[in-house]
């Protein structure tokens, strides 16, 4: 069976985040600073791992429409695509975030250990969320 990959997408830094190959559990793998950066991870992740496809948080208000930066998202998601020949699947992030500080707050972390931390945990908690989901959803 065939790994995920889920990423934070941010102004700066991208979360990311893989299933194991059972696609059941999703654990954190790296914060990489920058859309260049994240191009050259990402060729490497796909020549080395066996990825079906990505999973991408796309930021939602409360409501559940489109947050401010679903159109930057979007346009993301439709370069990956095109640049990987993988499927793109969008999928709400929010609150992934606070989440990620509660948990690493919890777990002891320093102010800054958190910070160095909290994107790829927020990838993992999103992609973790759509895996449930999926397996959920026949």
């Amino acid at each position: 069976m065939a790994r995920l990959l889920g990423i934070d997408f941010g102004d700066k830094r991208f979360g990311l985040a893989l299933s194991d190959p059972t696609a059941m559990f999703a654990s954190p793998l790296s914060v990489v600073e920058g859309e260049e950066p994240l191009r050259k991870t990402l060729t490497k992740l796909f020549a080395e791992e066996e990825i079906e496809a990505i999973v991408l948080g796309v930021p939602l208000n409360k409501d559940g429409s489109p947050g401010s930066k679903a159109k930057q998202v979007e346009a993301f998601k439709e370069r990956l695509e095109r640049e990987f020949s993988k499927p793109v699947h969008l999928w709400d992030e929010r609150y992934t975030t606070a989440q990620a500080e509660g948990l690493l707050r919890r777990a002891g972390l320093s102010g800054r250990d958190r910070a160095s931390k909290i994107d790829k945990v927020a990838a993992q908690i999103l992609l973790q969320s759509f895996l449930d989901y999926r397996r959920r959803t026949p």
